[in-house]
């Protein structure tokens, strides 16, 4: 039986890198994903705008607070993530080290999903 993952990519805060950099690295990413989508890996993936656009939400009894920015601040942000299937941990990290090797030097986290 087949397991889902969580594969979140982490990049710094500030601008993306110039076309003539990113270029490369996005085509890279969807021959990737190409390969994970014919191999049945492939879930689906998403990019995700800066952490400036986002609203936090928290309850306080019966009020919602919200807030404008992320959740925490920091120098690193989950800039997009990818959701695969995978017989078992050892090939979902397999499938994290190929997302890691064409995103370098960002980090990349692998996480069951739950349920």
């Amino acid at each position: 039986m087949t397991q889902k993952y969580l594969l979140s990519i982490y990049q710094p805060d500030g601008d993306a890198p110039p076309p003539e950099v990113l270029g490369p690295i996005m085509a890279n990413l969807e021959a990737l994903n190409e390969e994970m989508r014919a191999k049945g890996a492939w879930v689906f993936a998403v990019g995700l705008h800066p952490p400036s656009t986002a609203t936090v939400l928290k309850a306080k009894g019966d009020d919602v607070l919200m807030t404008d920015g992320p959740f925490t601040e920091g120098k690193e942000h989950i800039g997009g993530f990818t959701v695969i299937q995978a017989e078992d941990l050892d090939e979902a990290l397999e499938w994290g080290r190929r997302l890691a090797g064409v995103l370098s030097p960002l980090s990349i986290e692998v996480r069951p999903i739950a349920g």
